[in-house]
């Protein structure tokens, strides 16, 4: 019953959903960006989901970790000693982007690491993508790594027909990128009509071959939707029988509020539940599990 409440809410607030014309994004102010993304804090948000998966909705949480990190642009790792590093130093903001949900009686723990430059002049193609998904029938890897004109793709998999593959994919905009891009600047967002490498869980999820795909995209602004009352942005990608709609707040630091996820008629959705700063990777004491409190998890 709470379950379908939740649901009835859901649809009701997505039909009172309403559009704005314009699509202006006001230019970040540099020391404001700076003052959030480089003060040793990593930002930290959980969301309610609600996974599509062998034809059901399936109940779980989802976290968006961003952190800024000095990353090499030859090795394509981060940097131990960056000082030392000079030219090979590229600052990235880093996306640690996990998916926890429960099929019948065994769990999937799904996670990707996006790499994407704060230099998007300089850099405008993100560098270095990795996503895992593990389940109790085993588990799977692939890697994307910017080389010159292309990406090198690196999988692994326990599928027979998918097994171990290593091949060039075209240097096209990524899906995942799309997360780093919204919260770098939303300007850079792809619109109109252009290729694009479809998500890595997407791929894992649908067991699809990975490759360039025709796309549209769109950036509106919207008057209020199931995830805010107030104006905040969508932006949508559609390709083939997929949409992905991700809802960011209107201004910087652009925090994303939610997203859906559609194929084949079922719609994984996403929504905020909490969101905190902090330097996470010093918090591993068994007082530091408040934090998850915190979180919702």
């Amino acid at each position: 019953m709470k379950n379908l409440l939740i649901l009835l809410s859901f649809l009701c607030l997505m039909s009172c959903e309403s559009y704005s014309q314009t699509t202006q994004i006001d230019p970040v102010d540099n020391k404001l960006f700076n003052d959030y993304w480089y003060a040793g804090e990593a930002e930290l948000t959980s969301y309610s989901l609600q996974q599509a998966r062998y034809g059901e909705i399936h109940e779980g949480h989802a976290v968006l970790v961003f952190v800024t990190e000095p990353f090499s642009a030859s090795k394509q790792v981060k940097l131990d000693y960056p000082g030392r590093a000079g030219d090979d130093n590229v600052s990235v903001l880093k996306l640690n982007f996990t998916k926890k949900f429960i099929t019948g009686i065994y769990p999937y723990s799904m996670m990707s690491s996006v790499f994407t430059p704060i230099s998007y002049d300089k850099y405008p193609n993100t560098l270095k993508v990795s996503t895992s998904s593990q389940e109790w029938c085993g588990h799977t890897f692939m890697q994307l790594n910017l080389e010159k004109n292309h990406y090198a793709l690196t999988g692994l998999s326990y599928f027979e027909s998918e097994g171990d593959v290593n091949e060039k994919l075209d240097k096209v905009y990524l899906e995942d990128e799309l997360w780093t891009k919204i919260r770098i600047n939303p300007a850079t967002l792809p619109t109109g009509s252009f290729k694009i490498v479809p998500g890595t869980f997407h791929l894992r999820l649908k067991h699809i071959e990975a490759g360039s795909k025709i796309a549209r995209g769109n950036l509106v602004v919207m008057d209020k939707s199931a995830f805010s009352e107030s104006k905040h942005h969508k932006y949508s990608l559609k390709y083939d029988d997929r949409s992905l709609d991700i809802y960011f707040e209107r201004n910087f630091p652009f925090q994303i509020l939610g997203w859906e996820e559609t194929a084949r008629g079922l719609t994984t959705t996403a929504v905020r539940k909490e969101s905190l700063k902090s330097p996470y990777w010093q918090k591993n004491s068994n007082a530091d599990r408040a934090l998850r409190k915190q979180l919702g998890l």
